[in-house]
């Protein structure tokens, strides 16, 4: 293959732990790829898209370690970087040991030592913000009216993100009134579709040989309809009620 290069996401979100960091990072010295960590991608996606395109433009294939591929590739396109010549390899699931394996597959070793290269995002807050999946956004424009800050815009019948700085720290709360599960959080510590897992991914509840087709399928229609649970619609409301709270805080610091 042709040239190739390593992003290694540092996650300013903590999502990835220390000790995990440094067993990736001697996995990734191995490989006959130029190196760069990325001290936070959601961050430097937001800021410094223009050296994520040209990392693309410079190399044949760029390999991203950091976290669910549905998030990556939304949090690019959603900041106007082109998705074409990535691959992702989710560090929230794959061991070190896995990522070595599948960085294999393309890339050959060698005994070079490179020194990485440091891309920052340059921000003095966190890079909190709602990534919005195009492809299973319906533009019903739930989160946009659920949204007290002003991140989204809704018009001609199109959803999108425009104030992404105008999001609270740790709020995922419009993400939850979504049916479509099509806002994304890459930074949130929970997982499933709201992280950027692939919806309709999550583990389903065991049907017993017993079962009626019937108690079957009305099993997983409840699955299907549990956005629309209560307590979900009651979590996201004390999420947004406790966003409205610390920035009334602030102003008043």
């Amino acid at each position: 293959m042709g040239r190739a290069c390593i992003l290694f996401c540092k996650c300013g979100a903590g999502l990835l732990s220390e000790e995990k960091s440094a067993q990736i990072e001697p996995v990734l010295g191995k490989f006959d790829a130029d190196r760069f960590d990325v001290q936070d991608l959601c961050g430097v996606a937001l800021t410094q898209k223009d050296v994520i395109e040209n990392l693309r433009q410079r190399y044949d294939s760029v390999f991203i370690v950091a976290c669910y591929p549905r998030a990556v590739e939304n949090l690019f396109r959603q900041n106007a970087i082109e998705w074409k010549g990535f691959q992702v390899f989710n560090f929230r699931k794959l061991s070190p040991e896995e990522i070595d394996i599948e960085l294999s597959k393309s890339l050959s070793q060698t005994t070079k030592s490179r020194e990485p290269e440091t891309i920052i995002s340059g921000l003095t807050v966190p890079a909190w913000y709602p990534v919005i999946d195009q492809e299973r956004c319906t533009h019903c424009g739930r989160c946009f009216k659920f949204c007290l800050f002003g991140v989204y815009s809704l018009g001609d019948k199109r959803l999108s993100v425009i104030n992404p700085l105008n999001c609270k720290n740790n709020c995922p709360a419009c993400g939850r009134t979504c049916p479509s599960s099509a806002i994304i959080f890459p930074r949130i510590a929970e997982d499933g579709p709201i992280a950027g897992a692939e919806p309709g991914t999550e583990p389903r509840p065991a049907v017993s040989p017993d079962s009626s087709l019937i108690s079957a399928l009305n099993q997983r229609t409840a699955m299907r309809r549990n956005l629309f649970r209560p307590g979900l619609v009651q979590q996201a409301e004390e999420e947004r009620r406790r966003a409205l709270e610390e920035l009334k805080k602030r102003g008043k610091s």
